[in-house]
């Protein structure tokens, strides 16, 4: 067997981000080498307590956890608690974890972990990219150290789930997700219409959810909120996108369909603020930074969502 891909993980738990970690705690073929945290879905102080606990939970207390940014580069922004809830694991009042987050800050730990898998780090994002912009600016060449970036972030054709024209990480902090794009010559993009492609029939989430295991039984309970309110507003399937954006990370060959252009992050005020404006006909020359997912395969994605949860 090769030896496991070093995986960095930045992120900022939240209910989907719950379910993407325990998908990377689950695949032997990655070494999780620490969980770098933002603020975002929720504050920073809630973030790293969910790291913390869906560590102990899974078992995995060995992964280090680093605390990063609290708010965005320049402006602030709402937060999404109304759909994860006030600490962002829905409000279930779960012991706190009982270990302590690791001294480092995470924009240092990703640039020391960048030094110490140089080459075959594989860097996952997975909230609003102000941890990693922070990293970039401290030193410029960490791009030459990543192998592999993958962000969950954006909404191609302007159809967004926090405003008309923008997905929340991306609007959270566009000052730090424009930093992050131009900064890489090529990264991986799962978008927030991908998300929207490849949802989860409720009805078999629950069914999965309903397994005996100590994973399920906790994602249970801190993603009940989460579900009501994805059934009340968006319908009969749920949208994971972190786990989708894991799923491609852990598993590129299941891409089905990807595509390359240019894509930029609109930081002016007013509605287009955050949104990802793609050149689909590549008019203005720029080089193609993103590939962007399309399509993946649904069934290994489910299986791997169902794998997580040790639902089989």
């Amino acid at each position: 067997m090769p030896d496991p891909t070093p995986l960095l993980i930045d992120t900022d738990p939240g209910v989907d981000d719950a379910l993407a970690l325990l998908m990377a705690f689950d695949d032997p073929a990655h070494e999780i080498v620490g969980l770098t945290i933002a603020a975002g879905n929720v504050g920073l102080p809630h973030t790293v307590a969910n790291a913390l606990k869906l560590c102990e939970v899974a078992g995995r207390e060995d992964v280090p956890v680093f605390a990063g940014c609290a708010a965005p580069l320049l402006h602030a922004a709402p937060d999404a608690a109304y759909v994860h809830g006030q600490d962002g694991f829905g409000d279930t009042g779960y012991a706190p974890a009982t270990r302590a987050v690791s001294d480092e800050h995470a924009a240092l730990a990703i640039l020391r972990l960048s030094h110490a898998h140089a080459g075959r780090l594989l860097l996952v994002a997975l909230g609003p990219l102000t941890n990693l912009a922070l990293a970039l600016k401290l030193d410029p060449t960490l791009p030459q150290r990543v192998a592999r970036l993958v962000i969950m972030g954006g909404a191609v054709t302007a159809h967004g789930n926090i405003t008309p024209a923008a997905e929340f990480n991306a609007y959270f902090d566009p000052e730090a997700a424009r930093i992050v794009f131009d900064a890489f010559g090529r990264f991986d993009l799962a978008d927030w219409e991908a998300t929207v492609a490849h949802g989860l029939p409720h009805p078999e989430v629950e069914a999965w959810l309903g397994v005996d295991s100590a994973r399920a039984r906790f994602y249970e309970s801190i993603s009940r909120q989460t579900r009501r309110w994805s059934i009340d507003r968006r319908g009969d399937r749920w949208f994971a996108a972190d786990a989708l954006a894991m799923a491609w990370a852990l598993a590129a060959e299941g891409a089905v369909e990807t595509v390359e252009r240019p894509i930029e992050v609109c930081l002016d005020p007013g509605p287009a603020r955050g949104a990802t404006l793609v050149d689909w006909n590549r008019q203005t020359g720029h080089p193609d930074r993103a590939r962007i997912l399309i399509k993946y395969d649904h069934a290994a994605f489910e299986g791997r969502v169902r794998a997580a949860l040790a639902a089989g």
